[in-house]
């Protein structure tokens, strides 16, 4: 595909999206349909389309409206791209600017446009005027995870270039690897099929190696989705690590990447969590608006309503108390959250030690696309050894 029509179909997809189609779906029929393009040409669109919901107010206000082709006009403009390259009107591209085209849009006149506006008064204060917000508009950077039980950072950077893929240690964690070219040769690749790596963003895996982990008791990772912070957990202790979610259909997966990680994982069914306990350590990552993803979701914010974020709320309250029943005296309960608002982290801690005596929060932190990679927080509260359950 040419250029102009690699903007062409991003501007079908933009509008199926304007129109309520999720972006991930309105990205699979059109690759469904489009036979004609390569992994190269499919990238290319994804990567426009996903640059204009990053930037959506921004690109409207450039591009003089909130269609798919007015979007995507603004999205060049604000690359300083050559629009007439694109509005060519030849074979597949768009159709040429008109008059009215050429001299609409104008700089967005908001500090932080291409954010709800309601939502800035949720996010710490510092957030807003530490650059924060402008991270959070660039495409997020793939950062791995490697397995230590089977194989040494150099030896999997060695693997992953044999692969083709070129990746590049963190400074200060070395098991994290930053993936600077080569992504879309990485799950076909020997280090990833062999289970040397696994996809994690930096900011979680560094809130799990900061933990503290015994090499023995029990360990539950009480929402663990797809399994990436259990397999976290059992690349670090010998510990026995469970796994449970409310959708076990979403830990479908784990027995396989358990398996290809070399590590033994648990499953456990809602149904058993009565009986199941107590646990030495219980990880709960919680359903949340994801405020701290938006380079890699940037959908998510503009789906995100108060009443959802109410929703949401009330059910980490839940998952807390639920998960703090589980928790043996003398053990942990750890706190995640992908979201930058207060009220998802400091407020759900500060409100959880109001009502429940007996424990105390040793540890928290905030991590933003500044000091890691995704906006990350986690909080670990320690149950007193004569703390009586609710």
């Amino acid at each position: 595909m040419r250029d102009a029509a690699r903007y062409a179909a991003a501007i079908g997809i933009v509008d199926a999206w304007l129109d309520g189609a999720p972006v991930e779906q309105a990205l699979t029929r059109w690759a469904r349909g489009a036979r004609y393009a390569g992994s190269k040409d499919r990238a290319a669109v994804r990567d426009i389309v996903y640059g204009v919901l990053r930037r959506k107010t921004s690109c409207a206000a450039l591009g003089g409206g909130e269609t798919g082709r007015a979007l995507i006009l603004g999205w060049l403009r604000s690359a300083a791209r050559d629009t007439d390259a694109v509005f060519t009107g030849e074979g597949h591209a768009p159709p040429p600017l008109t008059a009215d085209e050429r001299t609409t849009g104008a700089q967005p006149s908001l500090p932080h446009p291409d954010v709800p506006q309601w939502m800035l008064a949720e996010l710490e204060p510092t957030l807003v005027s530490d650059g924060t917000l402008d991270h959070l508009q660039d495409r997020a950077p793939l950062w791995l995870r490697v397995n230590r039980r089977k194989t040494t950072p150099r030896e999997a950077a060695e693997a992953l270039a044999a692969d083709g893929v070129t990746a590049t240690p963190h400074p200060d964690l070395p098991t994290a690897l930053r993936v600077d070219d080569g992504e879309r040769r990485l799950r076909n690749g020997r280090a990833y099929q062999d289970g040397l790596v696994e996809i994690q963003d930096l900011s979680p895996h560094w809130a799990v190696a900061r933990l503290d982990l015994s090499q023995t008791g029990t360990v539950l990772d009480f929402c663990a989705g797809g399994g990436g912070k259990a397999l976290a957990l059992a690349d670090r202790s010998d510990a026995r690590i469970l796994a449970h979610d409310a959708l076990p259909r979403r830990m479908a997966d784990l027995p396989a990447r358990a398996a290809r990680a070399g590590v033994r994982i648990d499953t456990l069914a809602p149904e058993a969590l009565a009986t199941s306990g107590p646990f030495d350590l219980v990880l709960t990552d919680v359903p949340c608006s994801g405020s701290g993803t938006w380079r890699r979701d940037p959908e998510a914010k503009w789906r995100l309503t108060r009443d959802a974020l109410a929703d949401l709320l009330r059910v980490q309250a839940e998952i807390l108390d639920q998960a703090a029943d589980l928790v043996a005296p003398g053990g942990q309960l750890v706190y995640m959250t992908c979201s930058l608002f207060r009220a998802e982290n400091d407020a759900q801690i500060e409100a959880f030690l109001t009502r429940r005596p007996g424990w105390q929060c040793s540890a928290r932190r905030l991590d933003t696309p500044i000091t890691a990679s995704d906006g990350f927080f986690s909080a670990i509260l320690r149950r007193q050894e004569d703390s009586p359950q609710a």
